[in-house]
């Protein structure tokens, strides 16, 4: 079997209509879901406005909307370096890396600053609570990539840290996905 026939599957163009669908949807699931937990800490339940199963959808499928988002991940991941490159064994790790880092640390680094700057000055809401982490650490586990390890190991960090997790479990695929196309050498073990 030639790995030929796996790239009629691949979008000619840059954009994949039904995936940016499915993005969208999975996008307003997940605000839906941070929305609905707000009111629930703060004692009022607007699912029960609802009936039960468009509240079901509406309110508690950003958990899968997020899976959903790493799948995509993948699957758009896969495919551009298909175009660029070629074959999965052909990629370029230096290229592929600095790709990666040019998309990724620059808003992690404002992201980090801003929030730095808050939990300093006192915010509430963005204060790391010192029996979890200190400042340093989550600073360190955010550009690491591993928050979503420090938050299983001690605890959620405030929100507006804790939205560093799923990046930190995206990246983990990212740093292994070109290792392991590398070590197939096949396209059709990614179909």
């Amino acid at each position: 079997m030639t790995d030929a026939p796996a790239r009629k599957y691949l979008p000619t163009d840059q954009r994949v209509p039904s995936i940016d669908v499915l993005r969208g949807l999975a996008v307003i699931l997940v605000v839906l879901h941070h929305i609905h937990l707000r009111f629930q800490i703060n004692h009022f339940d607007v699912a029960t406005l609802l009936p039960e199963p468009v509240a079901k959808v509406l309110f508690w499928s950003g958990y899968y909307s997020v899976i959903a988002f790493f799948v995509m991940s993948g699957f758009l991941i896969t495919s551009l370096s298909l175009r660029r490159w070629g074959t999965l064994d052909s990629i370029s790790l230096p290229a592929f890396y600095r790709l990666r880092v040019a998309r990724i640390v620059p808003c992690l680094l404002l992201l980090i600053a801003v929030l730095s700057a808050l939990h300093l000055a006192g915010f509430t809401d963005y204060l790391v609570n010192p029996e979890r982490a200190s400042l340093t650490r989550v600073v360190v586990a955010a550009l690491t990539f591993h928050v979503n390890w420090l938050e299983g190991m001690r605890g959620y960090l405030p929100g507006n840290w804790d939205v560093l997790w799923s990046l930190s479990v995206e990246e983990v695929f990212y740093l292994g996905f070109p290792l392991l196309c590398l070590a197939l050498r096949r396209e059709r073990w990614a179909w």
